[in-house]
């Protein structure tokens, strides 16, 4: 089934019924989304992210081509598909970080007041645009001319969905939030992330001596052509100890599918850490670039060797250096917040645009609710907190 908007042949949606249909672009990009789209539209999400149930199509603009995640509930789901896991049950795990326990008690208690309100309101009945199922989502630096039309074929495809776009932040998506605000789109905060800027001399110390640990620990960089497939399940597992058994479950479980298509198809950049003298790989990171930004939503280490040994710093000297390379701007998500700043990242306050103009009211005041709650007391405290 493919589904055409009357008012613009170039303006379509594919399911995956419909994949091996999409007019991919004859670029390396377009070449690359094919390598990563069609297979995730023809297995299902779920075999690539295990904790995430979810209805994948791809929206076609003209030549630009966004995927799109469809749910109902599904409230179990990672964050990076569940508004409700990252406003409620992630925000409850993260409480600790504040290290103010009357606080930590208020805020769990407001918590479970607004879980209880946004299910009422169905806050998982979404349709999320350029979702990548990612951390973060990175957008092209120019707007569709067709985002409009698109958004018409949305509503009219999806009448009693929310549509929400992920991970727009000012600093790097100016234009987009230009544009849906002029669709009125409402903004909700969602995290601080950081962006590496130009490092003070301070910083460029720090960098310096986090790259040193690699020589002197015996470290040598493994880059994406240097790997196996023999090599995927110790790069799930390293990633597993840091993402999903220190952080929370709330990330994503990328499987041993994810890691293979990766590695295969290039459509993440994987490089990783090998201790010469036990030749073990104890770290990995996974990257991708889209238009000069670089972001990085695999990265992980193994967690139970000694913290002196340094594999987090010695892998994030190893991004920064590729940053600068190859002129991209490195996008580092959210955690780590003073390691980052030391080392000459900026904060920034990311947003999820969200459009519920045509839902009911009810609806439309769990929204509403959240906005006002996190604009005037969830933004504060992160940039009070530096979280």
């Amino acid at each position: 089934m493919v589904l055409q908007s009357a008012a613009a042949k170039s303006v379509e949606l594919y399911d995956r019924t419909t994949a091996r249909h999409i007019p991919f672009p004859d670029t390396q990009e377009g070449r690359l989304a094919a390598k990563l789209l069609i297979p995730w539209l023809e297995h299902s999400p779920t075999h690539f992210v295990a904790n995430v149930t979810t209805d994948l199509y791809v929206l076609r603009l003209g030549d630009i081509l966004l995927p799109f995640t469809v749910n109902f509930e599904e409230y179990e789901n990672s964050y990076v598909c569940s508004p409700y896991t990252h406003y409620v049950t992630y925000a409850k795990e993260e409480l600790y970080k504040l290290k103010q326990p009357l606080l930590e008690s208020i805020l769990g208690r407001l918590l479970d007041g607004i879980g209880f309100l946004l299910k009422a309101g169905r806050m998982n009945q979404t349709v999320q645009v350029n979702n990548g199922l990612l951390s973060t989502n990175l957008y092209p630096d120019q707007v569709p001319s067709l985002l409009n039309k698109g958004l018409d074929l949305l509503r009219t495809n999806f009448p009693e969905h929310t549509i929400i776009f992920r991970s727009l932040a000012v600093s790097v998506n100016a234009p987009w939030i230009h544009a849906l605000r002029e669709q009125q789109f409402r903004f909700i905060p969602s995290r601080q992330v950081y962006l590496f800027s130009s490092p003070n001399a301070k910083a460029r110390w720090l960098i310096k001596r986090d790259r040193q640990l690699l020589q002197k620990n015996g470290y040598e960089v493994v880059r994406t052509e240097q790997l196996t497939l023999t090599d995927i399940p110790r790069l799930k597992s390293l990633y597993d100890m840091l993402y999903l058994e220190k952080h929370s479950r709330c990330n994503p479980w990328f499987t041993e599918a994810f890691f293979t298509q990766s590695l295969q198809s290039r459509t993440l950049q994987l490089y990783a850490l090998r201790c010469t003298a036990s030749d073990r790989l104890d770290a990995v990171m996974g990257f991708y670039v889209k238009d000069g930004v670089m972001t990085t939503p695999v990265f992980g280490y193994d967690t139970s060797l000694p913290q002196e040994l340094g594999l987090y710093r010695m892998l994030s000297s190893v991004l920064i250096g590729l940053s600068e390379q190859n002129g991209w701007r490195l996008h580092e998500s959210s955690g780590a917040a003073e390691f980052k700043r030391n080392r000459g990242a900026l904060a920034d306050i990311e947003f999820s645009a969200v459009y519920d103009a045509h839902l009911p009211f009810t609806r439309r005041t769990s929204w509403f609710i959240l906005e006002r709650l996190l604009t005037r007391i969830g933004v504060p405290l992160m940039r009070k907190w530096k979280l």
